[in-house]
């Protein structure tokens, strides 16, 4: 049963909706383009839960109704009907409690935005720049299916075919609210194509996953910003520039160095830099709010530390294990295809859970 605190919440939200109906009908809103946009997106927020509150109060009296029936009359027919009208209305209203709550649960700010994804080949030489090049394609064939798109900000390969570094923007609704898990260590057990021993090799890839920064977010100073210009690296052909075109550019406070060169415009290629560092110290600055406001964030679902190892992809026995849930699914072709929904939405359900249960704490 909802307690008496979160019924308050709940009437004085109640109470929002109401001021937000009758300044929406205001000629002044309609007249300001913005000031319509804000209260619309406001109202869309807290209707949900005003709705579902609005039907458990509902189920509650039909609840109470029937309890009345079963203690005051002697039919036995209505006394029936009330048991299965009790039944009925028990479980719906433990179902509509718990869609509440997690309405009610504190949202992350970021989960709207886009995200910028990072990904790194970890320890294992080449094997474990061709399994982060396994995973880049793995992530873009699941943007596809998500019907999102993708934007190339940052490609360091091999050239036979691995990936040192990849950087990618990643454009879609909620994009980061279903893709903050997978920041950390992804490690694969597999059999490399070129060790004629038969041996499985263990490396590894790191997954950073940022929301993306907008230039109001961060402010960058420019002395502490070192440009550097200088031609696109490649194997050759079309892959090499023959003017000035990629950026690089060396951030003094924090160390970061961004490198881009997938443009063939020095213009484009700095603006493409600037965003990547943007983001990175946006998310900096978030991570560092999340450490103050849990001492223990590291060891939860959703933490964000690329440090941690959070999957492996055990390709001889067709298996890829979240070692923060315990989840082991045996569809390795198909995840690796980018059918993560198996993986993806169980952590997003047990950091819920986790969340509701401190909520009720």
């Amino acid at each position: 049963m909802l307690n008496e605190i979160i019924r308050k919440r709940l009437e004085d939200i109640g109470h929002k909706l109401e001021d937000l109906e009758r300044e929406l009908a205001e000629p002044a809103a309609a007249s300001d383009p913005s000031r319509l946009s804000s209260l619309m997106k406001e109202r869309s927020s807290i209707s949900e839960v005003t709705e579902l509150y609005r039907q458990y109060l509902e189920t509650e009296r039909s609840a109470s109704e029937a309890r009345e029936i079963l203690e005051t009359e002697s039919d036995p027919e209505l006394k029936g009907l009330a048991k299965e009208e009790m039944e009925s209305s028990s479980e719906r209203l433990l179902d509509l409690e718990q869609k509440i709550k997690i309405l009610l649960l504190p949202s992350d700010p970021n989960d709207d935005r886009n995200v910028v994804m990072e990904i790194r080949a970890g320890t294992g030489g080449e094997e474990a720049a061709l399994f982060a090049s396994d995973l880049y394609r793995m992530y873009s064939r699941y943007i596809e299916r998500k019907g999102w798109s993708s934007e190339l900000t940052e490609l360091e390969d091999t050239g036979v075919g691995g990936i040192k570094n990849v950087s990618f923007l990643i454009k879609g609704k909620g994009a980061y609210s279903v893709l903050k898990y997978e920041s950390g260590v992804h490690r694969v057990q597999r059999v490399p194509e070129t060790e004629s021993q038969g041996r499985i090799h263990t490396s590894a890839a790191t997954v950073a996953v940022m929301p993306e920064a907008e230039p109001v977010d961060v402010t960058i100073d420019e002395k502490d910003i070192r440009i550097d210009v200088m031609r696109a690296s490649g194997n050759g052909g079309q892959c090499v520039n023959t003017t000035d075109s990629a950026v690089r550019l060396t951030h003094y406070p924090t160390g970061i160095v961004i490198y881009s060169q997938t443009e063939k415009s020095q213009i484009q290629n700095k603006e493409k830099a600037f965003a990547l560092l943007r983001t990175k110290l946006y998310a900096l600055e978030t991570q560092k709010a999340r450490d103050r406001e849990s001492a223990d964030r590291k060891s939860q679902v959703g933490s964000g530390d690329r440090s941690e190892k959070i999957r492996t992809y055990n390709f001889p026995q067709g298996r890829v294990t979240d070692h923060r849930i315990h989840l082991t699914v045996y569809r390795i072709d198909d995840v690796m295809n980018g059918e993560l929904e198996s993986l993806l939405d169980p952590v997003r359900l047990a950091d819920q859970a986790r969340r509701l249960l401190e909520f009720d704490q």
